[in-house]
Formats: C-alpha cells, structure tokens, sequence
C-alpha cells in the first residue's frame, strides 16, 4: 500500500501540537495584557475636561491646599469637586478675561456646574471611603499619584483589587511619619508635605517615602527598619491589620 502522508507529515503535526498546547496560554497572556492596558484601565490617559485645570500650577506652584478646593476629603468618603463658586472665589479678580476660563464665567452666570469628566472611580460593588485613610496619613499621591505634577489630571493607578489589597495586607511597608515634624497629626502630615515640597523643591532634605510619593513612585518599602516603625504606626494610629483583610470593608 502506497504511503499516505509524506514525511514532512510528521514535523507539521509536531508544530501543530505544540501551538496547540500554546494557544490557551497566548489567548491568556493576550487577555491579561489587554485588560490592564491604558484602554482599559484608563491609567495615564488624559481626559478632555470644560476647563484645562492644572493641579501643579494651583496646589504646588500657588500653593493653594486641596481642602480648598476639595472641602469634604476629611469628612467624608468622596473628596468633593469645587462648585463653580469657589473658581470665582479667585477668578472674579484674576484672568477675569482669559477665554480659557470662558466655561466658568458662564458656569457661573447661568447658575448651572460644570460638568467634569470622572478621572477615578472604584466600581459600584466597591465602598471607598477618603476621610479614613486621609485621617490615618495616607497620602492623597498614594493612590492619585503625583498631583502635584500634573497639569492636566490623569488616572495613574489601576485601582485593581490586588493594588489595594498589597496595601490592607501590609500596611506597614506603606506607613510612614514625618521626622522633621514629629507633632504632626496623620492627617495633618498628608497636606504638609506638599508644603515641603515647596520650601524644598530639589526634595534634599526629605525622606525615601516622601520622595516616591512626590514622585508618583511606589512608596512600599523593604526596609526593615522603616517596616518595624510601620509596624509601630499601626499601633499609635489604631489601624487594626486584621480588620483591613475582613472582604466587609471594601463590600458592603
């Protein structure tokens, strides 16, 4: 009986065997790249806003505090987006004319708000809650990244649950107190740092956490020395670890 297949036969079902055992991990592979992509994610896409309102030229170089502008960030678990009212607190008497501020004088006029394009948003399923971890001393550049840099604001974090459960898991690689200023409240801590940003712009004189998070960089630490103070922070500020992992917190 003649031959059927001819040798090369055997080399192409080898190839496809192997691609075939390959397929399911390249379809995953591919997936998982997709869905933490900038389409997807949103993280460093910048996003068209009424007005292009630039957090580094008001709360760094004009040293303006977030309060002022997001007045519930203390009390309350959403951090509140200025009315038009506060914008004319400043601009009724400077740049009254810039045609860039057109919206908000309109804004104003029409008692209408600006509409504002959301940059962060946790899913619906998920309670998030700012007053807590302001008032504990995490950074508004922890999850924000470095606001103090940006013109136009972008999402620069993920906000997956693995990213926030790196954080609840050990908090005490994240956890961090002024030296300079030992009498600092958390809380108080948050917003002075950008204060010391200002009286030292080149960051000389301040710490690795301080710097990574003026930076947007990541601010967990492996050092033994600054977890065992962390682990001491988690005590002076009543942080109970346990309770960060209870799946209540974050779903209820």
């Amino acid at each position: 009986m003649a031959q059927l297949f001819p040798p090369k036969a055997n080399s192409v079902a080898k190839t496809s065997l192997i691609f075939g055992g390959m397929l399911p991990v390249l379809v995953l592979l591919s997936g998982s790249t997709i869905t933490r992509s900038p389409a997807n994610t949103g993280v460093g896409v910048k996003l068209d806003q009424p007005v292009p309102f630039s957090h580094k030229h008001h709360a760094y170089e004009l040293g303006i505090d977030c309060r002022f502008c997001h007045t519930s960030v203390e009390t309350s678990g959403y951090a509140g987006v200025p009315s038009t009212e506060t914008c004319m607190n400043c601009h009724s008497v400077i740049w009254t004319n810039s045609p860039l501020l057109e919206p908000v004088r309109k804004s104003y006029e029409e008692g209408k708000p600006l509409q504002w394009n959301t940059v962060n948003k946790v899913p619906e399923f998920v309670y998030f809650n700012h007053s807590i971890h302001i008032n504990k001393g995490i950074s508004c550049n922890h999850c924000h990244g470095a606001m103090n840099d940006q013109h136009i604001t972008q999402k620069s974090r993920t906000f997956h649950m693995a990213w926030c459960l790196e954080c609840h898991r050990e908090p005490e690689k994240y956890l961090w107190a002024d030296a300079n200023n030992p009498d600092l409240t958390p809380k108080q801590q948050v917003f002075n740092l950008y204060l010391k940003q200002q009286l030292d712009p080149k960051m000389a004189n301040m710490s690795p956490q301080e710097k990574a998070l003026l930076t947007g960089q990541e601010q967990r630490t492996s050092n033994s020395e600054l977890i065992a103070k962390g682990n001491e922070l988690l005590k002076a500020r009543g942080i109970k670890k346990a309770q960060l992992m209870d799946c209540g917190v974050c779903h209820r």
